[in-house]
């Protein structure tokens, strides 16, 4: 069982920078895959960004390849979104995922565990 806690979303000005954060629960985290969804109202769920078990294999969607960058601390149950370069496009609420699943995975349903969102808003 994995419990997953998102923080880290706000208000920011195109051009600035957020880092979001995946805390989780329970021993199975650190084996597991996780991915970073978002969705802005009226659009489907969006896949991001992906990390492997280890953190050492990365995905990303093409629109956020170069900006966004993700990790994960298996020792403290977490995984980060460093967001850089922010646009007015990336406004939506983020969800951290995590499956039993091969990494890279972008469908949503494929993910079993998933945090309650963080808003993100770019202004322009």
């Amino acid at each position: 069982q994995v419990q997953v806690v998102e923080s880290g979303g706000g208000l920011v000005q195109a051009g600035g920078s957020l880092r979001l954060s995946c805390a989780a629960s329970g021993r199975a985290f650190s084996t597991y895959a996780v991915a970073w969804f978002r969705q802005a109202p009226g659009k489907g769920r969006e896949f991001v960004a992906g990390i492997d078990w280890s953190g050492g294999i990365t995905y990303y969607a093409n629109s956020v390849k170069g900006r966004f960058t993700i990790s994960r601390d298996n020792a403290k149950n977490m995984v980060y979104l460093q967001m850089n370069s922010l646009k007015p496009e990336d406004t939506a609420v983020y969800y951290c995922a995590a499956g039993k699943v091969f990494s890279g995975r972008r469908n949503p349903s494929e993910y079993d565990y998933w945090g309650q969102g963080t808003q993100v808003t770019v202004s322009s």
